[in-house]
């Protein structure tokens, strides 16, 4: 009775692990099918489309203190439809505010910029961005922050467009609606030497 007990639950492994193979060999091949519906979900998600805005930040290595310091700043859409950003808080429109945070040897540096109030954004306060298109500017970083003294400069930037849009019909937005967007750049330093 042992052996045919031994028997009958080797039968009903063997039953049991057929069984269970059939169903994951119709879900590995049924998971083809919905991958390109899958596709455009990130289009559709808010943080993909700020992730899909690439950024690009940078200074020269090293300038003389009093001398202008030429960041430059570039946007490039590595979406597949055009996008809509607001140029307020970014190089794009120049400096208005502290847009950076900027360092020296360790110690933040003081903002002497103006700070710029403002009511609804018109439509010519955004740029529209092409797919594959990018669109840059210059500051020079010596006119809003304290970058006089001799050291070692690092430079970030807030890492917040204001407003990305992704029809073009709905530009532009009123500040209750403006939807802010995390953008990714990278830190650059630049080192101010005497003169």
């Amino acid at each position: 009775m042992t052996r045919g007990h031994l028997k009958w639950v080797a039968l009903c492994c063997l039953t049991f692990g057929a069984g269970a193979c059939a169903p994951r060999k119709e879900t590995v091949e049924s998971k083809p099918a919905p991958a390109p519906q899958a596709a455009p979900e990130p289009r559709k998600e808010n943080p993909a489309m700020a992730a899909s805005l690439e950024c690009v930040v940078s200074v020269p290595p090293s300038v003389r203190a009093g001398e202008p310091v030429e960041l430059r700043f570039q946007l490039t859409n590595r979406t597949a439809q055009p996008l809509y950003v607001l140029t307020w808080r970014t190089p794009l429109e120049g400096l208005m505010g502290k847009d950076f945070q900027v360092t020296r040897d360790g110690t933040e540096v003081d903002f002497k910029g103006r700070m710029v109030k403002r009511g609804n954004p018109s439509a010519e306060a955004y740029v529209t961005l092409a797919p594959g298109a990018s669109v840059d500017a210059k500051v020079d970083l010596s006119q809003a922050y304290d970058m006089t003294q001799p050291g070692r400069y690092r430079i970030e930037f807030n890492g917040e467009l204001m407003d990305v849009v992704e029809k073009q019909a709905e530009v532009p937005r009123s500040l209750e609606q403006l939807q802010p967007r995390p953008v990714s750049c990278p830190t650059v330093e630049t080192a101010i030497t005497a003169p």
